[in-house]
């Protein structure tokens, strides 16, 4: 039986050769772009990533230097209010020795005689729970009135003379005084509307006239504790 010839395999073509070459490095070509575009996207993440950690301590530092301040201005706001504080309790205190020696003179022109004055005094009752403090108290032997000093007059001062007298009141009853009490109130600065509650509650208001005062009566019949 005759061998059976086996035909030679045929070599691919040069254009076949040359299109796969091509079509290779086309895949090349596009998969570098590829990575170098993903090296780019990562070097973009990373100086974001950069940028935000610079700001989160930029932020750090403004907050701790905000709260640095705000230390510093509760500090100073503290020092501020003391002095404050402390000027006008003295302020009060030079108003207070102003005013209380020349009160029985501008209330006598008045009509009402007060034998003496008195300043910062105080009552204390701890049997009945009384106490409180009197700027200036001008007394005579039928009656006392108790003035209170302010470098400004509010509402709530007038508030708080009102329930001084109350209290001057039931102390005095606990104590067989039977003298009647009349109340002021004096400021060197006393808004219109504070004036007018005074008066209506029955007080005397004395108030700065260029280098003295002028007390204004209450319309009809002052209060009487």
């Amino acid at each position: 039986m005759p061998a059976t010839q086996t035909a030679p395999s045929q070599a691919p073509s040069f254009e076949t050769v040359w299109a796969i070459l091509q079509e290779v490095g086309k895949i090349q070509e596009e998969t570098a772009l590829k990575m170098q575009e993903t090296d780019r996207r990562m070097q973009e993440t990373d100086r974001q990533m950069q940028e935000t950690d610079r700001r989160m301590q930029e932020t750090d530092r403004q907050m701790k230097e905000t709260d640095r301040q705000i230390k510093e201005t509760t500090r100073k706001m503290d020092e501020y209010n003391k002095r404050f504080g402390d000027f006008t309790n003295r302020f009060g205190e030079v108003v207070e020795y102003m005013i209380a020696p020349n009160l029985v003179e501008k209330f006598k022109e008045l009509g009402h005689i007060f034998l003496q004055s008195v300043s910062d005094a105080r009552v204390v009752d701890r049997e009945n729970d009384i106490h409180f403090e009197i700027d200036v108290k001008l007394e005579n032997g039928a009656k006392a009135m108790l003035v209170e000093v302010k470098t400004k007059l509010t509402t709530e001062n007038v508030k708080e003379h009102v329930e001084r007298l109350e209290k001057m009141r039931r102390y005095a009853d606990l104590h067989g005084d039977k003298r009647s009490f009349l109340g002021a109130v004096a400021g060197v600065v006393i808004t219109p509307y504070a004036k007018k509650y005074a008066l209506k509650q029955g007080f005397f208001v004395v108030e700065p006239s260029g280098e003295t005062f002028n007390i204004t009566p209450p319309s009809g019949k002052p209060k009487e504790w």
